[in-house]
C-alpha cells in the first residue's frame, strides 16, 4: 500500500499496508493489472485501494504535488485527451468524458482521490510533501517560488534576489516563454503526441466557457464532499 496513506485510520487491512509487506509481495505489486486505458506505470489500485512499486515506496525524495480546480482540470484533461485520440475516433463527447471524470474514470485514475491522499499528507509531512494550487501560483508566482526553493533546500540569497534571479526564473519558466521555444512548436514525443498539445491557454477559469451550470454545479458538490471536511477548497 502506498506510503502516503495513514497507516492508524487507513481502511486497508494491516496485512495489506506496505510496512506489513513480504519482499514477494512488494515485487508483484507491479505486475497487477493497470485500470484500462491508464498510462502511469507508477500507481496500481487493488480493490479500491492505491499501491506504488516498490520505488515510490522507498524514496526519499520531497514531493511536490500541484493541482487545480476541479472544473478546469476537467476541461484541460479532455482537451488532452482529444490530442491523445486518433483523428478517425473524432472528438471525445463533452458530456461522457465530464461523467466519467465525476466517477474518477480517467486515463490517470481517480482525480479525487489521488488530489485528496497528498492533501492529507502535506498536513501531516510538510518536510516532505508541498502541495500547490495553480491559481494561487498564479496569482503570487514571485512568493511560490520562493516557497519552492525553501522546501527544496535551495533558498535564493539576498544577493540573488537583489540582482533579479528569481524575476529571471519566473520568466524563463512562464507559459509565454515555454510555449513559444521551438521545440515545443514542433515535433513529437510521448506516445508520439505534438510537443504542442502539452501547452494550451495557460490561464484560469476556462470552465467557464464549456461547463453548463448544471455541470458546475454538480462538479463542486462532489468537491465539497471529497474536500471540505478535509480542509480542502478550490
Amino acid at each position: 500500500m502506498a506510503k502516503l496513506s495513514d497507516p492508524e485510520n487507513s481502511p486497508v487491512p494491516k496485512y495489506m499496508q506496505a510496512a506489513e509487506l513480504g519482499q514477494e509481495c512488494k515485487e508483484l505489486i507491479p505486475t497487477l493489472p493497470l485500470e484500462k486505458g491508464w498510462i502511469t506505470s507508477h500507481f496500481h489500485q487493488y480493490q479500491g485501494f492505491w499501491l506504488t512499486t516498490r520505488i515510490l515506496q522507498e524514496s526519499t525524495c520531497k514531493v511536490v504535488y500541484l493541482c487545480r480546480d476541479p472544473k478546469d482540470t476537467f476541461v484541460s484533461l479532455w482537451h488532452f485527451t482529444n490530442n491523445l485520440r486518433a483523428q478517425s475516433r473524432g472528438t471525445l463527447p463533452l458530456q461522457e468524458a465530464f461523467e466519467n471524470f465525476c466517477r474518477g474514470v480517467s486515463s490517470f485514475g481517480p482525480f479525487w482521490e489521488h488530489v485528496l491522499v497528498y492533501w492529507k499528507k502535506s498536513l501531516e509531512r510538510p518536510e516532505k510533501v508541498m502541495f500547490l494550487k495553480y491559481e494561487e501560483m498564479k496569482m503570487k508566482p514571485n512568493f511560490y517560488l520562493k516557497e519552492l526553493a525553501e522546501f527544496l533546500e535551495c533558498p535564493f540569497s539576498k544577493e540573488e534576489e537583489f540582482k533579479g534571479v528569481v524575476d529571471d526564473i519566473l520568466n524563463l519558466c512562464s507559459f509565454e516563454k515555454l510555449s513559444n521555444l521551438e521545440v515545443n512548436k514542433i515535433g513529437k514525443g510521448f506516445l508520439n503526441m505534438e510537443n504542442k498539445a502539452f501547452f494550451r491557454l495557460g490561464n484560469i477559469g476556462d470552465w467557464k466557457n464549456h461547463l453548463t451550470t448544471e455541470m458546475v454545479e454538480q462538479i463542486n458538490t462532489i468537491a465539497e464532499e471529497k474536500f471540505v471536511k478535509h480542509g480542502l477548497c478550490f
